[in-house]
């Protein structure tokens, strides 16, 4: 069945009414069980045959559950817009171009609209994606192919392995550089599960977004799109990065480092960020110009074979924030995990100090925390986001180390923390875990601390 027919049956099992068939890129009222909405269908692969995907009159996505649609009605049929003669006939791709794979997790930068009715297609072969972006037949050959249609957010483990097996595939035909197209939201926690899995990966692989939908006029999805496979073709390096706008405006794009990056703003151009670190490179992509801005990258050549170290996606990892007014509870909800991350304050501080009748809540958290890291890693980062913990400063982290807890002088992200948490424990005992989570690894724990790296 595909995922016309699939859509086609979602929509019957409703209280279909009127007299039109509702179609991908139909406008469409749908009222569910507690609202009505009203958007574009958007087209669905045959796996997410339970959800109906609406585009909203603001350009963003909403998945709603078949079990609670009560009804849909058609208010305009989609006419595919054809395109003008000029756009027809792109000129011949190259021969002996570079190749590139494009991997596509979800839609929203392979999307295409019709402006006369705003409905929108998703596009994902190779025709399509030439047809969408032109340039890219001055750059390489492409490939393109959807591996799963998803919303970032729902990432689980199992997604980060089954995208490396997929890298893993697209590398064995011979691909000079693959680029995955990926929501923003857990981009960066993508990025970092990737560049663990992928040990001994000889070419690049660039994590892609787009804060704007791609039917937006403000839409940062062409440049980030051309910038990474511009990168790839004209540059020596090797690896997992991302590839995202620098600054707001559609000039340049940043290479960044897959485990010291983070998402640091809910809908700006250049949201992406480098934590603690700076970025890898600069792409000039209409200057025709790459420029680096560290030395320290693996560059292509050797002969390292891949091999995928996967994560066991049966484990539970928890990532507990702390705040005032804790309770020990909050941290014996985890007593069935395999590990946990606490996201502290500052330097690697917790609520664990009973100093008058008010806080002696805060010793029951310090034994439930001392109880939980005799039976999993229990590991420190720093809600500052930016800096390094240095536990050995006040009493409190003091206290924290004494009680099991890991992490000292690490200045990894919370949310590289909890990947590579995750990664370790899926591939080592929990006594080497506890050797390695501050050992630097793929590049997710400085040497030193930058000065001039926050805040750029």
């Amino acid at each position: 069945m595909n995922s016309h027919e699939t859509f086609t049956k979602l929509i019957y099992t409703a209280n279909y009414s009127g007299s039109m068939k509702p179609n991908p890129g139909d406008i469409v009222e749908v009222k569910t069980s507690d609202e009505t909405l009203k958007g574009t269908i958007m087209p669905s692969p045959e796996s997410e045959g339970d959800v109906l995907v609406l585009k909203l009159d603001s350009g963003y996505n909403v998945g709603i559950s078949k079990s609670r649609i009560k009804a849909v009605r058609v208010l305009e049929q989609y006419h595919e817009l054809k395109e003008p003669a000029q756009q027809k006939h792109h000129k011949a791709l190259q021969k002996g171009l570079p190749k590139i794979s494009i991997l596509h997790t979800g839609g929203t930068i392979a999307s295409r609209v019709d402006y006369r009715t705003g409905g929108v297609v998703s596009r994902f072969t190779p025709e399509e994606i030439l047809g969408m972006f032109p340039e890219l037949r001055d750059i390489a050959e492409i490939d393109s192919r959807l591996i799963r249609n998803m919303w970032s957010e729902d990432m689980r483990f199992a997604h980060y392995n089954l995208m490396a097996r997929e890298i893993a595939k697209e590398a064995e035909k011979g691909a000079d550089g693959i680029i995955i197209t990926h929501g923003t939201d857990t981009m960066h926690y993508s990025s970092a599960a990737l560049a663990f899995i992928l040990e001994g990966l000889s070419i690049p692989v660039i994590l892609v977004g787009s804060q704007r939908s791609s039917d937006r006029g403000s839409t940062d999805a062409a440049l980030n799109l051309l910038s990474a496979a511009y990168f790839i073709v004209n540059s020596d390096f090797s690896g997992v990065a991302l590839c995202m706008h620098e600054t707001i405006s559609d000039t340049t794009c940043l290479i960044l480092p897959p485990t010291k990056s983070r998402k640091m703003h809910t809908s700006r151009r250049d949201a992406f960020r480098p934590i603690n670190t700076t970025a890898i490179a600069r792409v000039d992509f209409e200057g025709g110009k790459v420029t680096f801005l560290t030395g320290s990258y693996t560059k292509r050549g050797g002969d390292s074979k891949l091999q995928l170290r996967l994560f066991n996606d049966s484990l539970k990892v928890g990532l507990v924030k702390t705040h005032p007014n804790m309770h020990a509870s909050e941290f014996s909800a985890y007593r069935n995990f395999d590990g946990l991350v606490i996201e502290g304050f500052a330097l690697g501080q917790a609520p664990v100090n009973s100093i008058d009748e008010f806080t002696a809540e805060h010793r029951k958290i310090l034994e439930e925390i001392k109880s939980l890291s005799a039976g999993m890693p229990v590991v420190m980062s720093s809600q500052s986001i930016y800096g390094r913990l240095q536990m050995d400063v006040y009493s409190t982290a003091r206290d924290l180390q004494a009680a099991g807890v890991l992490g000292h002088f690490s200045d990894m992200t919370p949310e590289t923390t909890f990947i590579k948490l995750a990664w370790l424990l899926s591939n080592f005992s929990k006594e080497e875990v506890k050797g390695l989570i501050t050992k630097d690894l793929r590049g997710e724990i400085s040497e030193r601390t930058l000065g001039e790296a926050f805040l750029i």
